[in-house]
């Protein structure tokens, strides 16, 4: 019974073992530099530009992921709501939690600047805005931060049809981020043509311009292949729809 015990956790372990190596060797969703690139739509109006970008790094290296995105309106609709937001955040080389988070925001009156630091050594979350105290949370597991989160789901494929949660803090309170994948259907966008699955992470609390009315709905598109490029972003919110649609897009995986 003990010498059939041992050849079962034997053979358990090399299972996890030789699973954890054929993961290592399939190829990541996304590359070091990668760069996207988006038109943006206020119903039929163009309104402004957005951008991803992942910083360089060595793939085989334990540095973290940097990661970018950048927001602006254009001047017709700077009259209306000037956007002018900047956020990066760091993940762990793992992808399995965010390490920092830093939000430059100017979007209409608001003006922020927000510094989130995610202390998995000392359980804390240190959330700092200019001009206010320091904020801490208590910290008993991985989380990633709001950028991250489009990113993890790239990483961490999700079946269509069923949906994964991802646990999500942005220094002020802790979300578990439930993202369901559609059905796969066409899209065109300025970047061309793709099969994409509709995704919709259910997110409860919104703030300013992009808070949902009680009908809002945040829908990402990501493409079906082994990149999950997200090609299309829609946003029924309080003023109105808001469309973001791939329009370039620099070293981008392989397409398998």
């Amino acid at each position: 019974m003990l010498a059939y015990r041992y050849l079962y956790i034997s053979g358990l372990l090399s299972y996890f073992v030789l699973a954890n190596l054929l993961c290592a060797n399939k190829p990541l969703p996304f590359l070091p530099g990668e760069k996207l690139e988006y038109d943006l739509h206020w119903g039929i109006f163009p309104v402004g530009y957005a951008s991803l970008e992942i910083a360089p790094r060595t793939l085989s290296s334990q540095e973290p992921w940097k990661i970018s995105f950048f927001v602006r309106t254009n001047n017709f609709a700077d009259s209306i709501y000037k956007v002018r937001t900047n956020i990066t955040c760091w993940v762990d080389s793992n992808f399995t939690k965010s390490l920092k988070y830093i939000k430059t925001q100017q979007e209409g009156r608001t003006r922020k600047h927000i510094s989130v630091d995610f202390d998995y050594l000392q359980k804390k979350i240190s959330y700092t805005e200019k001009g206010y105290p320091t904020r801490i949370l208590k910290l008993d597991k991985d989380v990633y931060d709001p950028l991250a989160i489009a990113y993890a789901f790239r990483y961490w494929p999700t079946a269509e049809g069923t949906s994964k949660v991802f646990p999500t803090s942005d220094g002020k309170k802790f979300l578990d981020v439930e993202v369901k994948v559609g059905e796969a259907e066409k899209i065109r966008v300025p970047f061309g043509s793709f099969k994409a699955n509709d995704v919709i992470p259910n997110m409860k609390t919104l703030s300013g311009v992009f808070k949902k009315s009680p009908k809002g709905i945040l829908r990402v598109w990501y493409s079906q292949d082994n990149r999950r490029i997200p090609v299309k972003i829609s946003s029924k919110v309080i003023v109105g729809s808001f469309t973001a649609k791939l329009k370039k897009a620099e070293r981008l995986q392989k397409n398998l």
